[in-house]
């Protein structure tokens, strides 16, 4: 059975059962993007590098509890994954996972690592803000465990908590959109209706965090020029390429030019919209364009989001003995936890006009010049 059919497999049963299956895979996550995604460092919370650790630990065992989706979404949970295979390069660890289908479920994967003691879980990641509500009650109840979160912030003395600055990334992936829609551009497969300077922005499940993605690509539009138009559509969900695609469809129909989808593998139909409508797509979380490649054609580029920078850093720690539970941290374009990244066959065709403009608003935004709004309102 494959690793997603295992764990559901095992049900109430236990996690200890994981225990033959111990490693992980070894090569399954896509890890070719360019740009600040290949960057790596291998430095833990302390800066401790993994040199230093391999011979120390070799035997920690990791738990990872991904959002639903699963892995195999080209964006989010692949990208967390990632952070776990280049700990298991790097440092001897070994990870088992859990693919939950429904938020219900994340209790009781994330219960049942904490309740191992075959393997003894040093360290459960818990990928999304979607998990924070059970873990805000496992924390409790299991004090002696340690645990990590992405994306939300879980006040309890065993979990290390770490944030995006979303809206930072998302500010340049609009401005380069509402540059784009107001000129003549083709390339691969897509090209810009000449009537219309309108631009689309597609979320999952609609929360404050999507919604920082929505306000600074809103941003981002607005400061490229007065007259573009910005639709939105929620589908509901991170896992439903069917919605995207509906909901993409309609947008591109109504004459919008270029949509940025933060919706994880719902986006999936956004691509294929784009496709169908010869218009364009912004991925997120990954190099989409090389993760979806089949979609390559048509995707301008992608806002990273180094899920992986901080799954690896808390393994780190945990190997060296220098896990910190109860602090948070926050990434942006500052500490490179998110970029934009062009699109591998569409980036070179970027107008330099473009490209400086919105090189020179990532410089400001670091430096302060610039300030990104983290909601629509």
């Amino acid at each position: 059975m494959d690793r997603r059919t295992f764990v559901k497999a095992i049900g109430v049963a236990g996690i200890a059962g994981l225990a033959g299956c111990s490693g992980g895979p070894s090569g399954g996550a896509d890890n070719t993007e360019t740009g600040t995604e290949s960057n790596n460092s291998g430095d833990g919370m302390d800066g401790t590098t993994a040199t230093e650790t391999t011979e120390k630990s070799p035997a920690t065992n990791i738990g990872m509890v991904y959002a639903t989706g699963g892995l195999g979404d080209g964006s989010f949970n692949d990208q967390a994954q990632s952070g776990a295979i280049q700990a298991e390069e790097d440092l001897g660890i070994v990870y088992n996972e859990a693919q939950p289908d429904e938020v219900s479920q994340f209790s009781n994967f994330q219960q049942q690592f904490a309740q191992s003691t075959d393997p003894d879980y040093d360290l459960v990641c818990c990928i999304g803000f979607l998990q924070a509500d059970s873990l805000a009650e496992n924390a409790g109840s299991f004090p002696d465990q340690d645990f990590m979160i992405v994306d939300s912030v879980v006040e309890s003395p065993n979990v290390a908590s770490y944030t995006f600055k979303e809206h930072e990334g998302s500010y340049l992936a609009g401005l380069m959109a509402s540059l784009l829609t107001t000129q003549e551009f083709s390339a691969g497969s897509g090209s810009i209706v000449s009537n219309s300077t309108s631009v689309g922005f597609v979320g999952g499940v609609e929360s404050d965090l999507i919604k920082r993605f929505q306000a600074g690509f809103e941003a981002g539009v607005a400061a490229g020029g007065d007259n573009v138009d910005v639709s939105t559509n929620y589908t509901g969900s991170f896992n439903d390429p069917a919605a995207g695609r509906e909901a993409a469809a309609a947008m591109y129909n109504s004459g919008v030019d270029i949509i940025f989808h933060a919706s994880g593998n719902t986006g999936t139909g956004v691509f294929q919209a784009a496709q169908e409508a010869s218009r364009f797509a912004i991925g997120v979380d990954r190099a989409q364009s090389i993760t979806r490649d089949s979609y390559a054609d048509v995707i301008l580029g992608s806002i990273i989001k180094r899920v992986d920078t901080p799954v690896y850093n808390a393994i780190t720690a945990k190997v060296n003995g220098e896990f910190t539970g109860g602090e948070s941290l926050s990434l942006g374009l500052a500490e490179e936890g998110v970029g934009l990244i062009y699109g591998d066959s569409l980036g070179p065709k970027i107008p330099s006009d473009v490209a400086d403009e919105v090189s020179t608003a990532r410089d400001d935004i670091i430096s302060g010049d610039i300030s990104v709004p983290t909601s629509p309102e």
